[in-house]
């Protein structure tokens, strides 16, 4: 199981910025990027749709370093698919520490030969609706010298990326459960004008974080 269209990113300048119009709820269900490539403008939907949930939504930004993007940010503008492998460049929000944003206390052992984990904090999610997440986002994109949209392109329409999101830990016989599949998570990864990274991640609060080699969801 995995994306029906592949997996890859599309790196550019910001083109332009808009939100979806606002829906029945009053919220929306898309914050949409046009990043522009050699290739011509790439239109990137970057799913926050709560699902009428007061919470339904959540996200957090994860400060990165270069070395995190694993030559990803040395590609050429344009778009790049990339193997679902840890090694590749992709992006799993469960398997890749980075994305965790763990913070990790150590102590030497007797000899100073080793270091053992002592304790380890995950940055928790951010939980709410659309307006809340886009919050977040869009200062990233407002600020950015250069981006990076991780996810999977459009199969007609048009240069496009959607299932910007994560892509794994969809509930067992939902809609979405097809697509599950791991090292293949979207998102959007900025690079600010004074030379730091930042990934905007997002998911929704149906997926589980444990998931099995497959990208199913695990019970707690």
């Amino acid at each position: 199981m995995s994306l029906d269209h592949g997996y890859g990113v599309v790196i550019g300048t910001r083109d332009s910025y808009y939100r979806d119009p606002v829906n029945d709820y009053g919220q929306y269900y898309h914050g949409n990027l046009k990043v522009g490539t050699p290739a011509g403008v790439y239109h990137c939907a970057i799913d926050v749709d709560s699902h009428s949930q007061p919470n339904g939504v959540q996200w957090r930004v994860v400060e990165l370093r270069p070395s995190m993007l694993k030559g990803v940010n040395d590609l050429a503008d344009g778009w790049h698919a990339l193997n679902g492998t840890e090694d590749s460049g992709a992006l799993d929000y469960i398997r890749n520490p980075d994305l965790r944003g763990l913070r990790a206390g150590f102590l030497a052992r007797s000899l100073g030969r080793l270091l053992r984990r002592l304790a380890v904090a995950e940055q928790p999610w951010n939980s709410g609706v659309s307006r809340d997440a886009l919050g977040d986002l869009e200062p990233l994109i407002a600020h950015a010298a250069r981006v990076f949209v991780f996810g999977e392109p459009f199969h007609s329409g048009g240069l496009g990326v959607h299932n910007v999101h994560q892509n794994q830990g969809d509930p067992i016989g939902s809609q979405w459960s097809s697509s599950n599949g791991i090292w293949q998570d979207g998102a959007t990864v900025i690079h600010r004008m004074d030379g730091s990274f930042a990934a905007f991640c997002n998911k929704f609060k149906t997926q589980s974080d444990r998931t099995d080699d497959a990208g199913r969801p695990l019970p707690y």
